[in-house]
């Protein structure tokens, strides 16, 4: 249904601002029969003080109004006590604010926690009346105040974090402490569901099917375990169907008349043991067939036996979560009520308490009093002007700018700016950006105006408008929800801290994601405030929860069915005309049935107008076809990127991730945790899904640990929401996982603080001196003598526990930052490998952009795995655990090109076509290894050519290209991505799609134009995996726009994405991109040696990085 409202037709109900107050006239007695049936509610308040004769508690019967808020009742419960002289010595003294209130649900003790809530709209009401109780039952309790032990425990969990959650001192609501509280309900739901002993064991397994690859190497469905017990071990035969327990039943029968030498007592059978892998703590246990096992996968696609150890089975005590000190909340918490409970339609004045934001007709306006800066920059004659705009998501509803005046330490406007919407008309979700910014010459006197031509979408915002060709410069921003978490609208004055833009030379990597944060600036004393006055009611203003309406239905004209058919068809980044967003609009219903048309629909919803975003909520509501779709991940992930603030939109994208495993979750769990940025409130349906998960599996639970820690060290902008997120997990994950936190994190300091002291030393020399190597073991074999964690789960590899460093083997790497090359003994005893685990510990660089690429390296590994490719691709081990400092794994017997072609004839190896080839024969024992190791090198020069293309990896110089013995290339070192190459000397380097050198076709056994077996095999793997990529390319796009929003140093615009678009020849036939993808491939061909002159400069030019950074 269309429903159009004209602002002539609306009566204006009386709704009054403080400042200009009439007399209330009293309006017709109640005749909505809903007000009637909903104004009286009986309670029965049992009180903190006793009857002196029989000991138990003081009790008052009250009838309660519906529209009372809770803070009323409380005051009411008050008056009536001291008014009957109850037990003066109490309620005489302490104010309604001492106690709390509560009741019972369902054997638990529930709390209802916002005092600013309409009564009637509590779940102990719905759950009293479902119950048919005539009387209700509320505890007035004394506030609990926090024990000796509990404050501890927080200081503990704060330290774990890297911040104070309990820290209000830069917060303007109490939306911290009730997120908090409010996150309370989900923990316990989970924590009452989970498993204790599938947690403890946490299996690590896959929902994909076994690609035929793999099927290869498995001889008629079975495979051979090798079980170990003490010193003896057993081999047996399985099928790839059988679930752990039936292979203990194998392995119990197999040694029924050799117990005694394995150690295994008569008296126990296979249900008192476990599998686990040797060397790790990954368990092959729960109800699934052994094919599924991620490790068993990692083994047979390596061609490596499966080594399993017998134990006892893992006592889930150790998982035990400390008891919580708060009761939950009422359900409902934060719930508005609905528009009739609201509105002051036919309502008797005096008894109106809250208002319906639906019955405030006015527009919205602010005041601008003034901005304060302690220190100005450094040019004075700047002049300066706040641009105030109201945004939904990345969708423009309206804007007002004041006039410019000269920029001085104070400037005073006391203005008030009228925006072209009506109060009644914003969402929830809405912001109003405040925006300093300044220029040189005059800028026209008078407001500016944005009118929203019906509230069309309008991209970005970046707040740089030039006024009379004068270039402005945004300075400072800050943002305000203007309805808040609880659906109230803001009222009054408010001094914001503003965030100041990074200079040029600053990080600037996340501030696209940074200018949507509602938080303020925690530097108070040097940041510039602006002070704004919003209109004041008597009442608080609420936005009423979304009612039902009717339904009217279109039918497509076939004509249009194309166009429609074309506009659902292009890509995410594809900009939708006005007409695309009228046609969708009005064809909503049509749109529904097609959940791919989801995203462009929503994009076309006018959401600065009541109307629409109620009409997109019914919609929403009704429609079943998104919850009975396949799942689409890119799709969903689309909805939660910053384009929609809708929380019924958000809430739908997320109902459709609870349907994925585990490992996908954990394919996509970094993507998730930054989409938190893009949400308006902290309590989200996302943020409960990322906290229900991590409290089921462990494995997501810890990199959600480490993910967060990283953000809060490095995101002022993000740092309260992601503590909350995270303490809610710490509460709740259990003391096994607490303690395994607080070792790695004592690592992680301890390192910072050896590395930092050795990057002092040798601040000021290029190559790091045997001094310096000395100085560092010194340093790490004090630290291991006192106190560093005997053991700790390496970050990036949980499955791994690294115990005593081998110092020996420890040195200071020959790069600018100075990074630590570590090297680690295997904790666990039943590990088989002598080989140490080899870490490098960086301080100074942020591996938050190489966690993303080598994120989409495992996604894109994922789609080549369902076709059936392997690409041998090396993710290896990277994670950022604070603010610029990470780790990154160290592959084994790996070698850079730059040290291959240095090793034989020093820098002109970079033109010795056939040093690689003869590198890799002298590594290989025999011929038949030789050539598994070209076919290796085939498949993964053709996987990492393909990838580099496609996300535009720049900067691949032989010093970040290494090979292992086996022959399996690898890129490292993503600091340059889409396409924003690095010149060097006023050229650029890169004059290549992706590096194919004349030795790397040398090793296929071809030169210049010629073929070969090896060579047509690598241009068809290509072929495969780029078509495979571009049946994906929505999801490709959309986890790449959402990289561009949170954290890329080089992409600011929408520009550096089309380059994606141009990479996977979106929206081209397939012979056509197959076509692309071979023209690029001879491009390589006839251009391999600008690659190898670049390589060559490398060696020669002293870009080298040392020979140790080489063997890295």
């Amino acid at each position: 249904i269309e429903l159009q409202v004209s602002d002539e037709e609306e009566p204006q109900p009386v709704v009054l601002r403080e400042e200009n107050r009439r007399r209330r006239r009293k309006m017709k007695a109640f005749t909505s029969t809903f007000s009637v049936a909903m104004d009286q509610i009986a309670i029965e308040f049992v009180l903190p003080t006793t009857t002196k004769s029989s000991r138990s508690p003081d009790t008052l019967l009250l009838e309660v109004a519906g529209n009372w808020t809770v803070e009323q009742v409380k005051a009411q419960v008050w008056l009536r006590v001291v008014a009957t002289n109850l037990c003066p010595e109490f309620y005489q003294k302490y104010s309604p604010d001492h106690c709390i209130l509560l009741y019972q649900k369902k054997g638990n003790w529930c709390e209802i926690y916002d005092k600013h809530q309409v009564f009637q709209t509590l779940d102990c009401i719905r759950y009293w009346k479902a119950l048919k109780k005539d009387v209700g039952k509320i505890h007035l309790t004394c506030r609990p105040q926090p024990t000796e032990e509990s404050t501890q425990y927080q200081r503990y969990l704060n330290y774990l974090i890297g911040y104070d959650v309990t820290d209000v001192s830069n917060v303007h609501d109490d939306e911290l402490e009730f997120t908090r509280r409010k996150l309370l309900t989900p923990r316990k739901i989970e924590l009452a569901d989970r498993d204790p002993k599938l947690y403890s064991m946490d299996p690590w397994i896959t929902s994909k099917h076994l690609p035929e690859y793999l099927l290869t190497k498995v001889t008629n469905s079975h495979i051979l375990l090798v079980i170990h017990r003490n010193k003896a071990s057993q081999t047996i035969k399985v099928s790839i169907d059988d679930t752990p327990v039936q292979a203990l039943q194998t392995f119990f029968t197999k040694i029924s008349n050799k117990r005694a030498l394995l150690g295994v007592p008569e008296d126990v059978c296979e249900a008192d043991y476990v599998l686990r892998v040797c060397g790790r703590e990954e368990y092959i246990y729960g109800n699934h067939p052994v094919r599924d096992f991620h490790w068993v996968r990692q083994c047979l696609k390596n061609g490596e036996e499966i080594h399993l150890v017998l134990e006892s089975a893992l006592n889930p005590g150790q998982d035990l979560v400390q008891k919580e000190d708060w009761a939950q909340v009422d359900d409902c918490t934060g719930v508005a009520g609905t528009h009739e409970q609201l509105t002051i339609d036919e309502k008797d004045h005096e008894r109106v308490f809250t208002i319906s934001l639906w019955d405030c007709h006015r527009k919205f306006r602010v005041k601008v009093l003034g901005i304060d800066i302690p220190a100005l920059p450094r040019n004075p004659e700047l002049i300066v002007y706040v641009e105030a705009s109201i945004f939904h998501g990345q969708q423009l509803l309206a804007q007002e700018r004041t006039s410019s005046k000269a920029f001085t330490e104070e400037v005073l406007w006391n203005t008030w700016l009228e925006f072209n919407i009506r109060i009644r008309d914003l969402p929830k979700g809405a912001r109003l950006s405040l925006q300093v910014s300044c220029g040189k010459t005059q800028i026209s006197k008078g407001t500016s105006s944005y009118q929203d031509n019906g509230g069309s979408p309008v991209g970005g915002g970046s707040g740089n408008h030039d006024c009379n060709k004068t270039k402005s410069r945004l300075l400072y921003y800050v943002n305000l929800l203007l309805v808040d978490h609880r659906s109230l609208l803001r009222q009054g004055e408010f001094i914001l801290h503003m965030w100041k833009m990074p200079e040029k030379t600053e990080d600037n990597s996340s501030v696209n994601a940074d200018k949507l944060t509602s938080a303020t600036n925690p530097d108070k004393a040097s940041s510039m405030a602006v002070a704004i006055l919003l209109d004041k009611y008597c009442y608080p203003v609420a936005l009423p929860k979304s009612r039902e309406g009717e339904r009217g239905q279109r039918e497509m004209p076939n004509h249009l069915r194309k166009q429609f058919e074309a506009i659902v068809e292009t890509d995410p980044l594809h900009p939708l005309s006005q007409e695309d967003k009228e046609l969708l609009w009005h064809f909503r219903e049509e749109c529904m049935r097609h959940p791919r048309a989801y995203p462009k629909l929503l994009g076309s919803v006018r959401w600065g107008r009541q109307e629409a975003v109620l009409a997109t909520h019914r919609l929403l509501e009704r429609s079943s076809v998104w919850d009975r779709s396949v799942l689409d991940v890119g799709l969903a992930m689309q909805l939660l990127d910053c384009h929609y603030s809708d929380a019924h939109v958000r809430s739908m994208a997320v109902r459709k991730l609870e349907t994925l495993g585990n490992d996908d979750v954990l394919r996509y769990l970094l993507q998730l945790v930054q989409a938190v940025k893009f949400e308006p409130y902290h309590d989200s349906a996302l943020a409960r899904f990322l906290l229900k998960r991590a409290l089921r599996s462990k494995r997501i639970g810890h990199f959600l640990f480490w993910f967060l820690r990283s953000e809060i060290a490095q995101s002022m902008h993000y740092q309260q929401r992601y503590a909350v997120l995270l303490e809610a997990y710490l509460r709740g994950c259990g003391e096994d996982m607490l303690q395994d936190f607080r070792r790695q994190v004592e690592m992680t300091e301890a390192l910072q603080k050896v590395t930092r002291e050795i990057k002092a030393m040798s601040a000021e020399k290029y190559d790091v001196s045997a001094q310096v190597v000395f100085q560092l073991r010194q340093k790490l074999e004090n630290l291991q003598t006192s106190g560093l964690p005997e053991s700790f789960r390496v970050p990036y590899d949980p499955g791994l526990r690294a115990g005593a460093l081998v110092i020996e083997q420890c040195k200071v790497m020959a790069s600018k930052k100075r990074p630590l090359w570590l090297q680690f003994k295997r904790a666990d005893p039943t590990t088989l490998s002598s080989d140490t685990i080899g870490v490098i510990f960086k301080d100074g660089d942020d591996l938050r952009q190489d966690m993303l690429i080598l994120q989409i390296l495992l996604i894109m590994e994922s789609i080549w795995e369902e076709e059936s490719l392997d690409l041998s691709l090396l993710p290896y081990g990277c994670i950022s655990t604070g603010n610029k400092i990470g780790m990154i794994e160290i592959v084994k017997d790996a070698t850079t090109i730059a040290n291959i072609q240095q090793s034989v004839v020093g820098s002109t190896g970079a033109f010795k076509d056939e040093i690689l080839n003869q590198w890799l024969r002298d590594k290989c024992v025999s011929e038949e290894k030789f050539q598994q190791a070209v076919e290796r090198f085939v498949f993964s020069c053709g996987g990492y050519c393909v990838a580099t293309y496609v996300l535009g990896v720049g900067d691949r110089h032989n010093d970040n290209i290494m090979i292992t013995e086996s022959g399996n290339l690898f890129h490292i070192d993503f600091g340059h991505i889409l396409g924003n190459y690095k010149s060097f000397l006023g050229i650029s380097k890169e004059r290549v799609p992706f590096v194919l050198t004349p030795d790397f076709l040398y090793v296929m056994g071809t030169s210049g134009k010629k073929s070969s077996p090896h060579f047509q095999k690598f241009q068809d793997v290509c072929v495969r995996a780029y078509l495979a990529l571009r049946h994906h390319t929505n999801l490709l796009v959309i986890l790449f726009s959402m990289m561009l929003m949170t954290g890329m140093p080089q992409l600011t615009s929408k520009e550096d994405i089309e380059y994606i678009r141009e990479a996977l020849t979106v929206g081209r036939p397939e012979e056509e991109a197959q076509r692309h993808l071979l023209d690029q491939i001879e491009i390589c061909r006839d251009k391999g040696w600008t690659v190898q002159f670049n390589w060559f400069l490398h060696l020669v030019l002293g870009i080298k990085q040392g020979v140790d950074k080489r063997s890295a």
